[in-house]
């Protein structure tokens, strides 16, 4: 069936199709192995500090590790400088992204870093540009930095894995369930090979936030039987439509605003706090429903996100995450974190900070992070630690979840239904088409006024 019809008839679609997955790599995922509540598997054994000492990576058997960035925007860059940051015998030596001139960019704005840009080496023949550049650049390179739209992250890992390099990946690691699970068969295969893999789901690096849930972990407040989060930003960012751009170039500039691209909200902002809610937990939701829409969002500009979001998640043990995500312009901002039990209460607050109230609202505890390291650069010290010396780290397992988790709070807003989390998990929905080059027609494409169709809960077009 041609690419465009399969995806009209996918869009007229007025149910949820969670048909289980036959994929034989995927097969032994079970529901206990995803929903166990064992610490470990979501975070734990990050409890114990990294030194901070970048002296006591010593010497390898190869005292030089080169990085290739996959994705140049400002987070791509980002990681780079934090990448390279992390430790002295560390450089760039290669870039690969869709447009040439976000690489040139990027390229310009690490040479202005004065502490990096004499190992920011990286000759024009090893910028590579395009869809398929990402494999050219992976080749070069001993560890490599995945910062492209998350819709592309489950095909550059695996060809990173396969290649048999180490990876720092950006969160979310996917836009659909079979991205999901490419993501997690990948996952598997860079154990059997000792590579080493870290997500950009930097508060797992917080000490803040280590402290927070080993507090939670030990029992502080009691059996927790409600957590609120709040992401509520004033928009996100839109790219003017360049002249001779065509519609899938316009999207690719625009990700955060198409469903596909992006993975909706809950995904690409408040999983930050979901995660954390998760690893206090020590387990994953079973279930999700809510409500959210577009409002702010109107324009023939605007792709087919939502702009709101409220998700109830639920855990086995009938506990609920109540997550709330919002991003338009002129509104009241915040994010937090809060987590009620059975003998106290804890907030996580940008404006009031990290405490510990009794049941009577009194502060048992509090923590002041003013004199901790950057998480952002914390996590790549963690990478570049384990390649020199062999201590093995996989965040991929627990990141997947959590990003499984966010798909699934997507899904269950944008059909109106109860989504259980094995239908999610098994769902065939394809929202990223393969093999897709700057030929190929936009996976979602805008309606005689410019705007694009999106999903209206329990009505004419399917849940995405």
């Amino acid at each position: 069936m041609p690419l465009k019809k399969q995806l009209t008839e996918t869009l007229q679609n007025t149910t949820m199709d969670v048909k289980r997955s036959t994929e034989d790599k995927i097969k032994n995922i079970s529901r206990r192995k995803f929903l166990g509540n064992s610490a470990a598997l979501v975070g734990g054994a990050l409890l114990s500090p990294l030194s901070g000492n970048k002296s006591a990576y010593g010497k390898s058997k190869k005292d030089r590790l080169s990085i290739a960035l996959i994705g140049s925007g400002s987070r791509g860059a980002g990681a780079t400088v934090n990448a390279l940051e992390a430790d002295p015998q560390v450089e760039l030596v290669a870039m690969a992204d869709i447009f040439e001139d976000m690489l040139d960019k990027s390229y310009e704005n690490l040479m202005r870093v004065d502490t990096i840009k004499d190992r920011v080496n990286v000759p024009d023949k090893h910028k590579f540009i395009g869809l398929d550049a990402y494999q050219k650049a992976i080749d070069l390179a001993d560890i490599v930095i995945l910062a492209t739209p998350p819709a592309f992250r489950p095909q550059h890992f695996e060809a990173a894995i396969n290649a048999g390099k180490h990876v720092f990946m950006e969160k979310p690691l996917a836009t659909d369930a079979p991205g999901l699970r490419k993501i997690l068969a990948t996952g598997e295969l860079a154990d059997q090979k000792g590579l080493n893999v870290v997500v950009g789901l930097q508060y797992r690096y917080s000490r803040r936030f280590q402290n927070l849930v080993e507090k939670l972990q030990t029992g502080e407040i009691g059996d927790i039987s409600s957590m609120t989060c709040n992401y509520l930003l004033a928009g996100i960012k839109q790219v003017a439509r360049k002249e001779g751009d065509s519609e899938l170039e316009y999207q690719l500039r625009n990700w955060r605003r198409f469903e596909w691209l992006w993975g909706g909200s809950p995904a690409g902002l408040t999983i930050h706090f979901e995660d954390i809610a998760h690893w206090a937990k020590g387990s994953y939701p079973v279930r999700a429903f809510g409500t959210g829409g577009r409002i702010a969002l109107e324009g023939p500009e605007d792709g087919n996100i939502y702009d709101h979001y409220y998700i109830d998640y639920e855990y086995e043990d009938g506990s609920h995450l109540h997550s709330r995500t919002r991003h338009m312009p002129g509104c009241w901002t915040n994010r937090s974190l809060d987590f009620q039990g059975s003998e106290g209460s804890a907030r996580l607050s940008a404006r009031e900070g990290t405490k510990i109230e009794d049941l009577e609202g009194k502060t048992r505890w509090s923590y002041d992070d003013s004199g901790d390291p950057n998480p952002y650069q914390t996590e790549h010290e963690h990478l570049i630690q384990a390649v020199r010396t062999g201590r093995h780290v996989n965040d991929t397992e627990w990141a997947a979840k959590s990003t499984m988790t966010s798909i699934m709070g997507r899904m269950a807003v944008q059909s109106g239904k109860l989504v259980e989390w094995e239908d999610a998990l098994n769902s065939d929905l394809v929202l990223v088409p393969d093999n897709l080059t700057f030929d190929s027609e936009a996976p979602v494409l805008p309606k005689d006024d410019g705007s694009y169709p999106y999903p209206i809960p329990g009505g004419k077009i399917r849940a995405i």
